[in-house]
């Protein structure tokens, strides 16, 4: 039986996991984490994201619950994110890492941190999303130069980073697929007279409004036709379903950095 650790566990994402969590077959929930001076802190976390109790009081510290578990989960903000990679790198554990929005920096930084984890690191934990970056590289690859390239996506409001880490893989993929590079191509806004569109840019457009749980268009634009690839959710459970199929794939891994394509067999 796999121990899981879940961070942000009050959080909207955290408390999907958990609820998945009870419902896999080999995993369990060994640990549940939340921010310093959060009120769920001290509560039994079955009674945090609605379950009955589970015997498992919410800490404010990784690493008070770090031992009982072989793997965390981790949802929550870049800062965070970073220091509790570092204290499961410290241990030789695994993490499953969704957190999206780290500086370029820290990516780096995470990137050096995976040689003594065994991590998991995607923007998106949806199987469908995970397919999605495979079919649209092949798309490319075949439609080559002759396209345009656009991608929108879409998110609740509350979201604070923008574009989403979904929207900014696809256009690595992409881009990748084309032989560009996105730091070069990549165009986030537009506004006024902007001028002719250039052969090489790739758009990625931004919308945040209500509750959208999250929606992404690739869109090839030709001469004559265009072909659009969508992917919507519907609820958090695809990712959380994702992240805890991750959970149970890393810990039998040897250490180093991991993706969605790695943990579905996509590579």
């Amino acid at each position: 039986m796999i121990k899981a650790i879940v961070t942000g566990v009050a959080g909207r994402m955290g408390g999907r996991i958990v609820h998945l969590m009870e419902a896999a077959d080999g995993i369990q929930l060994a640990g549940a984490v939340e921010s310093p001076g959060h009120a769920a802190v001290g509560r039994d976390v079955g009674e945090v994201v609605g379950l009955p109790p589970k015997g498992i009081t919410v800490v404010d510290s990784l690493a008070e619950v770090l031992p009982e578990g072989q793997v965390v989960i981790e949802f929550t903000h870049p800062e965070p994110s970073l220091a509790n990679l570092h204290t499961v790198a410290d241990a030789g554990k695994a993490m499953v890492l969704g957190t999206t929005g780290f500086s370029p920096p820290q990516i780096a930084e995470i990137h050096a941190l995976a040689s003594r984890a065994h991590l998991v690191f995607a923007p998106n934990m949806s199987v469908g999303v995970n397919l999605l970056f495979k079919v649209v590289a092949d798309i490319a690859g075949v439609l080559g130069d002759a396209y345009d390239v656009e991608i929108v996506e879409a998110h609740h409001r509350l979201k604070k980073d923008a574009p989403s880490g979904t929207a900014i893989k696809l256009g690595q993929v992409i881009a990748h697929a084309l032989g560009r590079d996105l730091e070069k191509a990549g165009v986030y806004a537009r506004h006024g007279i902007i001028g002719q569109r250039t052969k090489d840019e790739i758009g990625i457009q931004t919308v945040r409004a209500g509750d959208i749980v999250g929606e992404h268009t690739v869109l090839f634009g030709g001469m004559g036709e265009r072909i659009e690839v969508i992917h919507r959710a519907h609820s958090r459970d695809n990712f959380a379903r994702g992240a805890v199929r991750a959970a149970q794939w890393i810990v039998s891994q040897p250490p180093g950095l991991y993706d969605m394509q790695d943990v579905l067999g996509l590579k």
